[in-house]
């Protein structure tokens, strides 16, 4: 199963990647370029694969629930940071 993991992310992040290439085809509300899906995509793998790595190097439960959150909770700043510019950085576009 270790193995298969990373091809399970991969594919997993494949998938949320197509919600926003579907719902331009529906709507004018989403207008995503190829830049936003490559910046996409390579925030979620690095998402995807440091929660990997936490899992394969850190035996504790309780220890690698607390690093994923983290993980995540980083995932999360980012991308609001990216989309509404938040903390108006030079990153947001501000």
């Amino acid at each position: 199963m270790k193995n298969r993991r990373p091809l399970i992310i991969v594919i997993i992040i494949g998938i949320l990647l197509l919600i926003p290439l579907i719902a331009m085809q529906f709507t004018n509300e989403v207008d995503w370029d190829l830049a936003d899906f490559v910046l996409m995509g390579i925030l979620l793998l690095c998402t995807g694969f440091a929660c990997e790595l936490v899992l394969r190097n850190i035996s504790s439960t309780k220890n690698k629930i607390v690093m994923c959150a983290i993980i995540l909770a980083i995932f999360l700043i980012i991308w609001a940071e990216l989309a509404v510019g938040i903390f108006g950085t030079p990153i947001a576009g501000s």
